[in-house]
């Protein structure tokens, strides 16, 4: 916390002056990145003076505010949650050497809790059976409601339908079974979902595609979801 209010403070002060203090030492680090090998992204806090075309950012690696062109990550819908003063954001250039931004990702607004329903699938039904009625059929589908939180450090929860007993293959449905995810990071842009190392599962890779307040969908290899927000 006393962290983040002395960024906003030296940011504050940036603004301010107008112009850039001219410190005789270096500026040391005011934040600890930790970034994975091979991540060039920039990770930061915004600033006030974000437009539409104009990213301010004080970067977590040390040094004054720095200044971004955002022009056509605004173009191609490529700013996923709108920057407030104070958000931690992740920054993607065009390439390292260039103020061009490619997108921008709203950490703070990334984490929460995020919700979607499932529907089941009927098993396998005898043919010579009559179809339920429209009523029963109404009663054993009833969607229901699978989750992901993405916390504060890293940490990830999945919500969902977990095989726990054999006791699943009585019921004339089956819901979707969902991965434990225990972790989660940014790499270049990615959201990668680690999961439960017991499980010996691959950890998953997703890009976002749409992130607001209350609405996220990110892309999977082999499916597109959309959640809600959910309220802790």
């Amino acid at each position: 916390m006393k962290k983040t209010l002395y960024m906003l403070l030296a940011c504050s002060l940036f603004i301010a002056c107008g112009k850039r203090p001219q410190p005789k030492e270096k500026a040391t680090a005011i934040g600890i990145n930790n970034t994975m090998p091979g991540d060039s992204t920039i990770y930061g806090l915004a600033c006030d003076g974000c437009t539409d075309s104009i990213l301010v950012l004080l970067p977590f690696a040390g040094g004054d505010p720095d200044t971004f062109d955002i022009i056509q990550a605004f173009v191609k819908h490529r700013l996923y949650g709108r920057p407030r003063v104070g958000d931690k954001l992740a920054v993607i250039r065009s390439n390292d050497s260039t103020r061009e931004v490619l997108k921008t990702i709203n950490i703070s607004t990334l984490r929460g809790n995020w919700n979607y329903q499932v529907v089941p699938t009927l098993r396998h039904r005898d043919q010579n059976m009559p179809p339920l009625p429209d009523s029963i059929r109404q009663r054993i589908m009833a969607p229901r409601e699978y989750g992901l939180t993405l916390k504060t450090g890293g940490e990830a929860y999945s919500r969902g339908y977990y095989r726990t007993t054999g006791n699943e293959g009585m019921s004339p449905v089956a819901y979707p079974q969902v991965k434990r995810y225990t972790h989660w990071y940014l790499w270049n842009g990615l959201i990668i979902l680690q999961t439960d190392s017991a499980s010996h599962q691959q950890p998953d890779t997703a890009s976002i595609q749409l992130l607001r307040r209350d609405s996220l969908v990110l892309r999977f290899n082999d499916h597109e979801q959309a959640y809600y927000r959910k309220k802790e």
